[in-house]
Formats: C-alpha cells, sequence, structure tokens
C-alpha cells in the first residue's frame, strides 16, 4: 500500500524518482506525484492513475533540482483524485510531505489548525502533517525541531519525507509503524519505502526503527530517537540482486516468479539442511520441552503457509499447533504465557496486522519467531528470533514463490524443533531427503504445462469455481481459491471435501467447475468420492494428485511428482497457480497488479 521514494545528490531527482515509484507499482495504488526542491521553490506535479501518467505529464520537464520527494497513493481519506494524491504542501508553501500509514486523529488536528486559520485543499489526513510543521515552525524556527513536534501529535502511523526551501540540502525522514529504508550512494543518498524501488542504485541500507526520525543530506545521515538525541545505526547489506526485480524474457512478473520457484527453494533450504546431518538454525535458542503451543500468525497467503505445515509440527513435535489470522488474534484473548510461541509469518516484515500480533505477544511472555523475507523489516526487530526465506523480490502482488518458500522453511522448522526434541526415525529422515528432492520436483512440474493452459481456456468464462481436499490438501485449496479471486475476479471458494454434504454440494449444478486436491494416500478413496458426488451432478472437475485414480470422469488430470502429504502442498499449488494466471491472461487482465489489492498491507 502507498510508495515512498527520495532523492538526494547530484543527479537530475526526477529520473530516480520516477524510476523508483515505477519500482513500487506492485504495492497498489490509484495517483501518483512529485515534488523537486528547485532553489528556494517546491514544484509539484501530481495526477490520478499510473505513474505513466505523471511520466507522460509535460509540466515534469520543469522540474530540475537535485532534491526531491514521490509517492504512489491507495487512497483511504478522500476519493483518488488529483487533489489528494501527494505531496501536499502546508499553506505557506514552504513544507512537502508524502505519508504513507493513516492519522487516526486527524480530524481533530485538523479542527485544532483551522481553528489557527489554516485552510485544506484536499480531503486526505495526511495534509494536517505539512500544516502542522508549518504551525510549529512558527514559533520554534527550527524545520527538525518543528517536525519533531508535529509527530509527536500524529496517532497512528506514518512514513514520511520532508523537504523544504528552510532546508535546501536536507530530506527529514521519520517513521511508525510504515516502512521506510535508507539506500547508501556515493555523494547521495536514497529514501524508500521499499528496497526494490532503489536496488538498481545501491545494496547498502539504513533501517528506521519507530519513532526515529533522520536528516539525510547527499554526503551525511544523522539519526535521532523521538527526543532528538542523536543515535547510531548499523548499515545492512541486502544480497539481492537487482536483476532478480525485473522481468526479464517473462511477459509477468507473476509468471517469472513460479518460474522462479525451483531456484529459491533450493536457496531457503540453504545449508540448514544437508544429507545424513541434523538440521541447522543459527541463534535460535528456545527451550522447546519448555513450550506447550505453538500459535502460527499470519495474513493471506502467508496464513495458508501456516495452515500447510500445522500437520508436519504436531506430527514431528507433539506439541499442538493453532493457526490464526493476524487480523483476529488480538480480538480474541488468545492464551498466552511464558510456555507459548508464536510463530509469525510475513512476506514483506511490514504487514500492520501482523505487526500488532507479534506486539501482543512479546507483552504476554511468550517466545516469538519471525519467518519473513526482507532482511531488516519491522518483524524482525521486534521478534526474538527471526529465520528468512530466500525468495528474492517478490514484485506480483499476487504471492506465489514466497509462499513455497514459506511452506519449505517451515517445514525445515518443524525437523530442527523435533531434533532439538530428540526426537529421531527413519521417517524423519525421509522426510529430509524429500525436502533434498524438492527443487528438481518443482522443475518437473513446470516443464510440461499444457493441460494446464488448454483446461484454463475452456472455463476461464465461469462465474464460479470451488476448490477442495482433505488435510494439507484443503489448505491448498484455500490458496487456490484465493489465487483465483486476487487475479482473475472469479467468485471461488475452497471446502474441506468432507463437508461438501453439509451445504456447499447445493452449489453444484451441471457446468459448474470444481478442482479436486488428493495427494494424501490415505484420504485419496474419500475425496474421489466427494468428487464423484460432485461429477454425477453435472460439474466439470480438474484433480491435482500424485496418486493412481479411481476411473471416474475427470475433465483433467494434473499429475505431480509423488511425496510426503506434508510436502505435497508446496507441489500442488504450482498447478493452481499457473491455472489461476492462465484463467487471468485469458480475460485480459492485469496479473501483476489487481484491482483493489496491494502487496504489503501496511495499515489496519
Amino acid at each position: 500500500m502507498c510508495g515512498i521514494v527520495g532523492y538526494i545528490g547530484t543527479k537530475k531527482a526526477v529520473p530516480v524518482l520516477i524510476k523508483g515509484l515505477l519500482s513500487l507499482e506492485y504495492r497498489g495504488y490509484d495517483s501518483a506525484g512529485i515534488c523537486v526542491l528547485n532553489k528556494n521553490v517546491l514544484d509539484v506535479v501530481k495526477d490520478k492513475g499510473r505513474v505513466k501518467n505523471l511520466e507522460d505529464n509535460p509540466k515534469l520537464s520543469n522540474l530540475v533540482g537535485n532534491i526531491g520527494i514521490a509517492h504512489t497513493r491507495w487512497a483511504t481519506h478522500g476519493i483518488p483524485s488529483k487533489e489528494n494524491s501527494h505531496p501536499h504542501l502546508d499553506n505557506t508553501k514552504q513544507f512537502a510531505v508524502v505519508h504513507n500509514g493513516i492519522i487516526e486523529n486527524y480530524t481533530e488536528l485538523r479542527n485544532m489548525l483551522e481553528k489557527n486559520g489554516y485552510t485544506f485543499q484536499s480531503q486526505t489526513d495526511t495534509e494536517v502533517i505539512p500544516n502542522l510543521i508549518s504551525y510549529y515552525y512558527k514559533t520554534e524556527k527550527d524545520v527538525l525541531k518543528a517536525v519533531s513536534l508535529a509527530i509527536k501529535d500524529l496517532k497512528g502511523s506514518y512514513a514520511i519525507e520532508v523537504i523544504s526551501p528552510l532546508l535546501t540540502d536536507t530530506i527529514i525522514v521519520a517513521r511508525k509503524d510504515s516502512p521506510l529504508v535508507i539506500g547508501i550512494g556515493d555523494n547521495e543518498n536514497y529514501i524508500a519505502s521499499d528496497i526494490p524501488a532503489v536496488l538498481n542504485y545501491t545494496t547498502k541500507f539504513y533501517f528506521l526503527d519507530d519513532k526515529e526520525i533522520a536528516t539525510i543530506k547527499k554526503d551525511k545521515i544523522t539519526f535521532y530517537d523521538s527526543t532528538l538525541k542523536t543515535i547510531t545505526k548499523d548499515i545492512k547489506d541486502i544480497e539481492w540482486d537487482a536483476t532478480s526485480s525485473e522481468k526479464g524474457v517473462f511477459e509477468d512478473y507473476m509468471l517469472k516468479e513460479i518460474y522462479e520457484q525451483p531456484q529459491v527453494v533450493m536457496e531457503t533450504i540453504g545449508s540448514r539442511l544437508k544429507p545424513n546431518e541434523k538440521c541447522y538454525f543459527e541463534d535460535i535458542d528456545i527451550d522447546l520441552k519448555n513450550i506447550n503451543k505453538i500459535y502460527i500468525v499470519a495474513c493471506g497467503t502467508a496464513m495458508h503457509a501456516g495452515l500447510a505445515t500445522k500437520y508436519t509440527f504436531e506430527h514431528f513435535c507433539k506439541i499442538p499447533v493453532e493457526v490464526d489470522m493476524a487480523s483476529e488474534f488480538r480480538y480474541r484473548n488468545p492464551l498466552l504465557n511464558e510456555h507459548t510461541l508464536c510463530i509469525f509469518i510475513s512476506q514483506s516484515g511490514e504487514t500492520a496486522d501482523t505487526i500488532a500480533a507479534l506486539k501482543l505477544a512479546k507483552d504476554a511472555g511468550c517466545k516469538t519467531l519471525a519467518v519473513v523475507n526482507v532482511i531488516g523489516s519491522s518483524i524482525t526487530r521486534i521478534a526474538d528470533y527471526t529465520i528468512y526465506t530466500h525468495a528474492g523480490p517478490e514484485i506480483a502482488v499476487a504471492s506465489t514463490k514466497a509462499y513455497t518458500c514459506q511452506v519449505v522453511l517451515l517445514n525445515i522448522l518443524a525437523i530442527y524443533f523435533a531434533e532439538c526434541l530428540e526426537y529421531s526415525s527413519k521417517e524423519l529422515e525421509d522426510f529430509k531427503t524429500e525436502i533434498l528432492e524438492l527443487p528438481a520436483k518443482l522443475k518437473l512440474i513446470l516443464d510440461d504445462t499444457d493441460t494446464i493452459q488448454e483446461f484454463a481456456k475452456k472455463v476461464y468464462t465461469q462465474p464460479d469455481l470451488y476448490f477442495i481436499g482433505r488435510n494439507t490438501d484443503y489448505a491448498v485449496s484455500m490458496e487456490g481459491s484465493l489465487k483465483l479471486k486476487e487475479i482473475s475476479y472469479i467468485h471461488s471458494e475452497a471446502y474441506a471435501a468432507g463437508e461438501l454434504k453439509h451445504g456447499p454440494i447445493a452449489l453444484i449444478e451441471n457446468g459448474v467447475t470444481v478442482i479436486g486436491i488428493a495427494t494424501n494416500p490415505n484420504l485419496v478413496e474419500k475425496t474421489m468420492s466427494n468428487l464423484e458426488e460432485v461429477i454425477t451432478r453435472g460439474a466439470n472437475v480438474m484433480v491435482v494428485s500424485n496418486q493412481t485414480l479411481p476411473d471416474i470422469k475427470i475433465s483433467c488430470n494434473i499429475q505431480i511428482p509423488e511425496c510426503s502429504p506434508m510436502l505435497s502442498p508446496i507441489l500442488s499449488v504450482v498447478p493452481l497457480q499457473l491455472f489461476a494466471y492462465y484463467i487471468a491472461k485469458n480475460k485480459k487482465l492485469d496479473v501483476d497488479k489487481p484491482r483493489n489489492l496491494a502487496k504489503s498491507v501496511t495499515v489496519e
């Protein structure tokens, strides 16, 4: 949601800012804008719609300075419009601000400012910020102090950039509960809400923590705490290759990321799992014998990764596992104490609901462990322990490779826990061997996609689709249904196959499409029996399986390599990802940037 870019240096700011905004399009947005400090003037160009509208605006050629800030907006307060687009200026046109997040007390602040003679041009919560800075500057006569006082009045979340002709060589930034990174260059520095925006320019970053402020010059960065006391921060080296955030030969980022799964799964396995050796996770020091319950907490696709691996933790570790939506976790008074381990999953490490749930668990004395893809992200700085997937930048809004890497890493973590609990068996050793075989098996699936493409072409006009499965296959059904909804806008639902007769079968009529997943040898007959029930009612059925199936009238049979049912979600999800992709392509939709969705949900 929303994107921030900033530049200060010796180059023209506009090309850098435009390139950064284009790199952040995947976050989801409805308008874009740029402000450049040119000598003593703040020049602004902004517009509703795509960054391309901004790039083609003839007024952009008038923005010639070397200091600038830019923004892509995802509407919260006020409709998508030029007036509501960022950057916003104060009444005196001395302060320009871009902002990610939500100011919860903006109405109160706006009323106070209006009583003091300020007027507003937009419907946004953000416009109070530059005017609040202006309000405090009148008495303080110090821009940094004015910014510091202004943000102390803000309730909610924010990541802001501020430029002013009163400070012609500086950008001021601050954050609370919204991500902000500072990229370090040679006599130039970059600011962004997400690493890919500036990855072409640097791999060295500072990460701001909550309530911290920084003043950024082209050759110097100074960090402050909330009292404006100077602090020091460590530089983080990001190993991502800039080319990994480009499409290359692929038509869409989503397809590229689907095809990257064999490689990124191999990298996620890395040195953590080797033949005939125990699993290895550096710096995890949890007394698992003192843990009597595990919560896995996440949102959306990340939650589905938790559902897919709950079975592995319980099977090998013999500890009860509960998977919870982060958005609900805080509001049901979960039973938490020092004997509880909470695992939080987030691709970006910035998911607002997951961060809030993590803070609750910390306050309750739980052990907390994060599974994320982004080094230095907010969740990693709060959790007791962090383990990283190695998916690289995931640009398409609909997650694919991040999901498979999460499922792989959680399975390896379950093995590590089992070994820490002194569990050993031939089954566990065979399971480890199967994980090492996953990259090759993923490649086999991706080498033959014709059948999936053909079936997608037949059913892409359907208004409704249904997914069913049992056990881990049900977890994958939920993820497959979500992918289809996200990028094709087709209504789809996932049901546990055994629940069909308890209501959902009433939805089945002639011509309806049902996708069945059947990879567990102990359950395949039951799942196929359920599929036979929908076939007799006229359904078209596609099955994803690695088992020998009974001779029933299946419209499309997708065979995947054999594996443990606990690992099957890593393989069976790939045909479902491709199915959703080809459905959306047949409908001529933008698969990378589906409507109304954002890549990183950084507000509640």
